[in-house]
């Protein structure tokens, strides 16, 4: 017998006014894993994340949150989730800890204040300090320890690591996988697509309010495009490179220096450039927007 997923969303749609910003989108989260939401901005991910909370009602479709439908057990899904929100308001007059103690008030005192110490600890939060004297990405790991703290058995994060720098995005990375391996299940979207290869174990695809693809991370990297900037020594035919499967030509100068368009692994290119007189090599992913037109241009609307 199957177990019943952590998120289940059946032909959601949700509309403000004119604007469609979910078109039928059907989803499945499974318990116990790391789901990334990958999409670029306004593709429809708040909105999702703003659905299965009950924080907005969509105007048509079935969700349901840990087995229970958000509508009739709203307060239920909220008490069992830690919800990092796109765009987190706190209290410039209270400090990081008064913020963390007023959250575990209102959840009923479930987190250990023991564990609030060491997650500031491990995200270097210093819990005296006023929000008002917080940088961006300090009052953002406020927002992720209050989402964690109470050990929820879902967590939903919107952007988790705006703010970050790499250090902090990796230390909060090991969180997330923590409570998974503790038996949470972790929800969370972004627009960054190597944050989403690092981090998650399942992937789900959303464009224009509609989820395109349920992949795993290692499908995207092999669909991945790159570009290939390679600088010769002298002057080289192209073709060797050309020929072969997912590359592309988009422009050479003096058959010094190619740009080449690369769908896949790089494994075949770097073999073929290991026999010619490189000088310089650089790569670049294009925007994950770009990715989605290379993918579903095809695609109805």
């Amino acid at each position: 017998m199957m177990s019943t997923p952590a998120i289940l969303l059946r032909d959601v749609h949700k509309w403000y006014g004119q604007v469609y910003a979910l078109r039928g989108l059907d989803l499945e989260v499974p318990v116990g894993t790391i789901f990334g939401f990958l999409g670029p901005n306004g593709a429809g991910k708040t909105t999702t994340i703003r659905c299965l909370l009950d924080l907005i009602w969509p105007q048509r479709g079935e969700i349901q949150v840990l087995g229970l439908d958000v509508r009739r057990d709203s307060v239920s899904v909220r008490a069992r989730t830690g919800y990092l929100p796109g765009e987190l308001h706190l209290d410039d007059n209270l400090t990081a800890a008064q913020h963390l103690r007023l959250f575990n008030e209102v959840r009923g005192r479930r987190a250990k204040w023991d564990d609030v110490v060491e997650f500031a600890e491990r995200l270097h939060l210093d819990l005296r300090r006023p929000i008002r004297n917080l940088s961006l990405g300090n009052k953002q790991k406020v927002g992720i320890i209050q989402a964690l703290m109470h050990r929820p058995e879902l967590i939903i994060m919107d952007e988790p690591t705006t703010g970050l720098d790499p250090l902090m995005q990796r230390e909060v990375f090991q969180l997330l996988r923590e409570a998974r391996d503790q038996g949470a299940t972790v929800f969370f979207s972004s627009h960054i697509m190597s944050e989403v290869e690092i981090l998650a174990e399942q992937v789900a695809i959303i464009r224009h309010g509609r989820v395109v693809e349920v992949a795993e991370p290692s499908t995207l990297i092999r669909r991945a495009l790159r570009r290939v900037h390679v600088r010769f020594r002298e002057p080289v035919d192209p073709a060797p490179l050309t020929n072969l499967p997912g590359v592309t030509l988009l422009t050479q100068e003096d058959g010094r220096l190619l740009t080449l368009q690369v769908q896949g692994t790089m494994d075949e290119l770097l073999r073929a450039l290991a026999t010619m007189p490189v000088l310089d090599l650089d790569t670049e992913r294009p925007s994950l927007e770009e990715v989605f037109l290379a993918y579903y241009a095809d695609e109805e609307e």
